[in-house]
């Protein structure tokens, strides 16, 4: 249940704070005082996309908090796996700057805007007047019956078998393609198979053929360099040079000697020993180095040619070596396919049938649920409507079996028929934006005890009615109240006299700017807004006695 929403430099408000209880909740007010203004906040809060033209001009960035009581268990369970805190009390927050960033937090805790979305999922559903118009669409009609049979598991059973029956179809139709393209195709496959094999790839070769080929380039530079240092530990023995190898030998020798006289230097003496030792390892190890140095220019042409072939293949088939590796088995699994595609056609084209005919069969179970689901759904509807002042109203459904398709077979349209004796005809035809309305509401109405959304929003879903309609749309709203929070925004006395809560918004202006201002009305407060609603700007006793008498009549209790 949404407890209370707070804005804060959005659009023209500065800063408002709407409460809400349970029940039927109603907020009124003159057309353009922002009442829309709440419905985008509350789209924002929950992680809708949203605009930066949100934001209150001159000011940098829009504030929007929300706090939602009694949080349901599945909401509480996407707050755990999302990896926040859980409680009955859920609190969201969102941030709209100027040059358009976003930010939102879940619970205190940074969150993006998709998770918040994620989060919120049947947490609360906003109805307006385009859900009336998407109602004279044949396309949404399927959905609407869907959800009243609740056929979820069916579906997705059916779905299953006919998305395998699509893989196999698409897999027959690709090996009874042209025999000529076959046959261009193999050849192709076979001329690049040749060319792959031929070219004898090794994983690794590529960066060990580049290693080699530096070391050919630096070779003369990379044996001076051990010359060198061999030098300086071997010495230079025809001139009598010594080198460090032998000195350090000298050196070890004295200390052996100095040790025997003095027993506090034999430590001095093993680690000259030590290095000693090491210096003739390295000497050693050196001269073998100097033979495996040798500049070969005709190795060096062989690496470049090998590397020359790997980069034309890495530029005709992949990047790499090991993307040439794949692309190389992949071409000989296709090609073992077209070579053998008979055999496989006749056992996907057998596949294919046994799929089609369970296909087939799941979706006549389908179709014999939605046909009974809309049987129920005519009767609730009928009698809603009925109640809604729309005595000689009467459904009908237009439906087809057609191809297979991902959600069945059923081609479904809802016709209407709003007087006694008239055949029933397609809504756009024959509804008008208050029958609409009603229509759309009964929908809902029956549809609502087929979900758990906490929270249900009407936006102006009195539209096109008055008198005795409006006053059915009032008591059929406070009926889906029952169990549930129902916020409704209004512009009709009847709706807004059976509210448990009822808020006016109000636009005024202070030093040149607009602002609107959120109040929750009590008492005379309710009865003046009301004889507003009722006779417009001229309030008289008359439609003050008139709203009283509403608000009795509404709560009689109270």
């Amino acid at each position: 249940m949404l407890r209370e929403i707070t804005i804060e430099n959005v659009a023209v408000i500065e800063k408002a704070t709407a409460g809400f209880g349970p029940g039927l909740n109603v907020l009124s007010g003159e057309t353009g005082a922002g009442k829309s203004i709440l419905i985008d906040s509350i789209n924002a809060i929950l992680g809708n996309r949203t605009s930066r033209e949100l934001v209150r001009s001159q000011t940098p960035k829009a504030k929007i908090w929300a706090t939602f009581q009694d949080v349901d268990e599945k909401t509480r369970r996407r707050l755990e796996q999302a990896g926040y805190e859980a409680g009955d009390e859920l609190l969201l927050y969102r941030e709209i700057s100027a040059d358009g960033k976003s930010q939102c937090r879940v619970n205190g805790m940074p969150a993006t805007a998709a998770t918040v979305r994620e989060i919120c999922a049947g947490l609360l559903a906003i109805h307006g007047q385009h859900d009336s118009h998407s109602l004279t669409d044949p396309a949404t009609h399927l959905g609407v019956l869907d959800a009243f049979a609740q056929d979820e598991a069916q579906h997705a059973a059916y779905y299953r078998v006919y998305r395998e029956l699509c893989g196999v179809k698409k897999r027959l139709d690709a090996l009874n393609a042209d025999e000529d393209e076959k046959e261009r195709r193999a050849q192709l496959l076979r001329f690049q198979i040749e060319e792959l094999e031929m070219a004898q790839l090794e994983d690794g070769e590529e960066e060990a053929l580049r290693e080699r080929r530096s070391q050919i380039q630096h070779a003369q530079k990379i044996t001076q360099q051990l010359a060198a240092a061999y030098r300086a530990l071997n010495g230079e023995p025809d001139a009598d040079v010594p080198g460090a190898a032998e000195l350090l030998g000298a050196a070890s020798a004295a200390l052996d000697g100095a040790s025997a006289l003095a027993q506090q230097l034999a430590p001095l003496a093993e680690k000259a020993g030590e290095l000693f030792y090491a210096a003739r390892d390295l000497e050693s190890e050196l001269a073998g180095r100097l033979d495996g140095f040798d500049f070969d220019e005709k190795a060096l042409d062989e690496v470049e040619e090998r590397l020359d072939v790997l980069y034309r293949l890495r530029q005709k088939y992949g990047r790499d070596v090991p993307q040439l590796l794949e692309y190389l088995a992949a071409a000989r699994e296709e090609l073992e396919g077209l070579e053998s595609g008979e055999a496989l056609a006749e056992e996907l084209a057998q596949r294919q049938q046994e799929l089609y005919e369970r296909a087939r069969a799941l979706a006549e179970e389908l179709t014999q649920t939605r046909l009974a689901a809309f049987e129920r759904l005519e009767k609730e509807l009928t009698a809603a409507l009925r109640f809604l002042n729309m005595p000689g109203i009467r459904f009908a459904l237009r439906h087809s079996r057609g191809p297979l398709a991902s959600a069945g077979q059923d081609s479904v349209e809802f016709l209407l028929s709003a007087n006694a004796g008239e055949e029933p005809k397609p809504l756009a035809k024959i509804a008008s934006g208050g029958e609409l309305s009603r229509i759309m509401l009964a929908m809902k109405s029956a549809l609502a005890d087929k979900d758990d959304i906490g929270t249900v929003i009407y936006d102006e879903i009195d539209t096109g009615v008055s008198g005795l309609a409006a006053a059915r749309i009032g008591e059929k709203l406070r009926q889906t109240a029952q169990g549930r929070q129902v916020i409704c925004i209004t512009h009709t006395a009847q709706i807004a006299a059976l509210a448990d809560e009822h808020l006016l918004i109000r636009k005024e202006e202070a030093d040149g700017r607009t602002f609107t201002r959120i109040t929750p009305l009590e008492g005379e407060g309710r009865v003046a807004e009301l004889a507003r609603m009722i006779s417009g700007d001229r309030v008289t006793d008359l439609a003050l006695a008139n709203a009283r008498e509403m608000l009795a009549l509404a709560h009689p209790d109270a």
